[in-house]
C-alpha cells in the first residue's frame, strides 16, 4: 500500500513539471494552447478505448460525473491560458495552479462532508501568502502591475481555471473511488472534453500549421503536459 502511494506521489510530481513548462511554452504559440488540450484529451481516450468500452455501463450510472469533469476540463484552458495572456505567465500560473488544492478541499468539504483540519487550514494559509507574495514580486519586478488594467479579469480567469481543475480532478477521483479504472475515468473525461474543445481546434487549427514553432509548441503540449502529464496525473489520483 505504501510503495503504491510512493509511487502515486512520483506521479503526480513528474504531472507538477511538465505541467509547469506549459505557460513558457504558451508563450511562443498562444494561439494553439486550448487546442492542445483538445487533441491530447482525445489521445487519451483512444489509448483507453477498449477499457472505455467495457465500462460503457459503469460510465453511464456515473454520467453526472462524466459530464462535471468533461465540462470543466473544456473550460479550463480557456480559463488558464486566458489568465496567463491577461496577467501574465507568473500571475496567471500561480494563481490556477495555486487556488486548485484549495479549492479541491472546500469542493470535498462541501460535497463530500470531508472536515478541514488543522493541518490543511495552517498549509492552505501558507499557499495564499506564497501567492500573494509571488504575484506582488512578479508586479514590483516589472515596476507596475503586470498586463496592467487587464490584471484583475487574469486573476478572475486564473480562479475560474483553478475550480475547473478542482472540479475534473474532484469527478475523476470520484469515479475511481466507485471501482472504475484510472486510465478509464481520466480517458473518458479528456476525451470527452476534448470533444468540446473541438470548435475551439477547428477556429484556431489554422495557427498549428503558420509556422515550426507552432507547429513544434502544438506537439509538444498536447504530447507530454496533456497527454503524458495527465495519464501520470491519472495513476497519483489512484494511489493518493
Amino acid at each position: 500500500m505504501m510503495q503504491g502511494k510512493t509511487w502515486g506521489v512520483v506521479a503526480i510530481l513528474f504531472s507538477a513539471i511538465v505541467w509547469g513548462t506549459t505557460g513558457t511554452a504558451a508563450t511562443f504559440a498562444p494561439d494553439v494552447s486550448a487546442a492542445a488540450m483538445g487533441v491530447g484529451g482525445i489521445a487519451q481516450a483512444l489509448v483507453a478505448a477498449r477499457g472505455i468500452a467495457r465500462s460503457r455501463t459503469a460510465l453511464w450510472d456515473q454520467r453526472r460525473l462524466l459530464v462535471i469533469g468533461a465540462l470543466s476540463v473544456a473550460i479550463y484552458p480557456l480559463a488558464f491560458y486566458g489568465a496567463m495572456r491577461l496577467a501574465g505567465v507568473t500571475v496567471g500560473t500561480v494563481i490556477t495552479i495555486g487556488s486548485a488544492p484549495l479549492l479541491s478541499a472546500l469542493i470535498e468539504y462541501l460535497l463530500d462532508r470531508k472536515n478541514l483540519t488543522l493541518q490543511w487550514s495552517v498549509g492552505a494559509l501558507f499557499g495564499l501568502i506564497g501567492m500573494g507574495l509571488i504575484c506582488v514580486a512578479e508586479n514590483l519586478s516589472h515596476g507596475e502591475l503586470v498586463g496592467g488594467d487587464s490584471v484583475p479579469l487574469g486573476v478572475s480567469l486564473g480562479l475560474i481555471g483553478g475550480l475547473t481543475y478542482a472540479l475534473y480532478s474532484w469527478s475523476a477521483r470520484k469515479m475511481m473511488l466507485q471501482g472504475t479504472r484510472s486510465s478509464v475515468a481520466m480517458g473518458a473525461t479528456f476525451g470527452l472534453g476534448g470533444l468540446l474543445l473541438m470548435p475551439v481546434l477547428v477556429a484556431t487549427g489554422g495557427p498549428f500549421l503558420a509556422s515550426w514553432t507552432n507547429a513544434a509548441v502544438g506537439i509538444y503540449m498536447a504530447a507530454v503536459p496533456m497527454f503524458l502529464g495527465y495519464l501520470s496525473f491519472g495513476f497519483g489520483l489512484a494511489r493518493v
